[in-house]
């Protein structure tokens, strides 16, 4: 069921239970880009089982709640699967560049080849962007490579580094403080102010880690 929070006094947070779903996403990108042709509404930011309406200081919130509710129950059969792009990211693996896959390998009583496997094997869909420009969340990560993040978080995780954070797996487009279980490297850049858009991934989009190489 949607739930709604006024988070100020000009944006209203709309709220699904976990877990997040690739069938609940859709269903926020639909209403989302329908909430974006609202008069009222200014922006519209997507998160993971949510989004935020961002409105003008006289509008009265619950209206926009009603609205929401409407587009949110014509939402279920009005889903079309669209054809999304199908982005290989290569990966160097181990190393240097994935300094934690050994630990993964461990909390999961396997080997890093293993984890490699299981990480290389699904098809992903980009849920989201957000944390840095860029910087895509990850549905589809195998529940046998879910893996709680880091005790100790670190103060510099370089550009491109490939990581699981619980139960979501990403890539850094910018070197960062970070606490992800990092597994590997890419050099794929994710973000490019040369290019339009400047972004590689965009919501919807499915993406492929593929070997580059790997080092144990």
């Amino acid at each position: 069921m949607l739930t709604f929070s006024l988070t100020s006094e000009r944006s209203l947070l709309c709220s699904l239970p976990p877990p997040a779903e690739l069938k609940k996403q859709q269903r926020i990108w639909l209403v989302a880009e329908q909430m974006r042709q609202h008069p009222d509404i200014q922006e519209v930011v997507v998160g993971m089982n949510n989004f935020t309406l961002f409105y003008h200081f006289d509008i009265n919130p619950t209206a926009l709640e009603q609205q929401v509710l409407h587009y949110w129950q014509q939402s279920e059969q009005q889903i079309q699967v669209r054809e999304s792009r199908l982005i290989e990211i290569p990966v160097h693996y181990g190393g240097e560049f994935g300094e934690d896959l050994f630990d993964v390998a461990k909390f999961h009583h396997t080997t890093p080849e293993d984890i490699i496997r299981r990480h290389t094997a699904p098809t992903y869909t980009v849920f989201m962007m957000g944390f840095q420009p860029g910087f895509p969340y990850l549905g589809g990560l195998p529940e046998n490579l879910h893996t709680p993040r880091r005790d100790q978080p670190r103060i510099k995780v370089p550009a491109g580094s490939v990581g699981i954070g619980g139960s979501q797996t990403g890539v850094y487009p910018f070197t960062s403080p970070g606490g992800w279980q990092l597994l590997g490297r890419t050099e794929m850049p994710l973000f490019d102010i040369r290019q339009d858009p400047p972004v590689l991934l965009m919501a919807g989009d499915n993406v492929k880690f593929v070997v580059e190489s790997i080092t144990l």
